[in-house]
């Protein structure tokens, strides 16, 4: 579920008051911190094209790809030979997330979603992080480097690609 809810925060966190991007690609190092302040480390890469598309490639400490497509998540998970589906909800928007977005101080805004608050800081024209306490109030921080904006995407890479013998659960 963490994944999921990331996924989604970091697509919409993407596009957060920046509305003349649509397209987003960068690496990211996404840390969890629990309540005991115990950390978890990822790294990976993201793919993002307005208006629904994501692809995040986690490669540290384990390999998954998820895909975000208009309203359905896919998680593949080589290491377990497993793709989990998920359905977003219907009434989610992620640019009306981004929308909201205000500026709270020089190169930091503050978006709202379903009673929850993303912190976004910028560097110049570019998305340096997002912070947001998760569903299990674990404090999230995504950090972004080597971004690029505005590149032509080949959609096909938000085409979920996995062996047919992977267990698929549907969720």
């Amino acid at each position: 579920m963490k994944y999921f809810f990331l996924a989604i925060l970091i697509s919409l966190e993407l596009f957060a008051s920046l509305d003349g991007i649509t397209s987003f690609e960068a690496d990211f190092t996404q840390s969890i911190t629990d309540d005991k302040n115990k950390t978890l480390v990822y790294s990976g890469h993201i793919v993002a094209l307005k208006p629904q598309n994501a692809k995040w490639s986690y490669i540290k400490p384990v390999k998954k790809d998820v895909f975000i497509n208009d309203f359905e998540v896919t998680i593949v998970e080589p290491e377990i030979e497993q793709v989990i589906v998920k359905t977003l909800e219907s009434n989610f928007d992620f640019f009306k997330i981004i929308s909201n977005a205000k500026k709270i101080e020089e190169n930091k805004y503050l978006a709202n979603y379903k009673n929850s608050k993303f912190t976004i800081t910028k560097n110049g024209s570019f998305i340096e992080s997002i912070s947001y306490l998760d569903e299990f109030e674990n404090r999230v921080k995504i950090s972004f480097k080597n971004q690029k904006q505005n590149q032509t995407v080949n959609k096909t890479v938000f085409t979920p690609v996995f062996p047919l013998n992977f267990d698929i659960i549907r969720d």
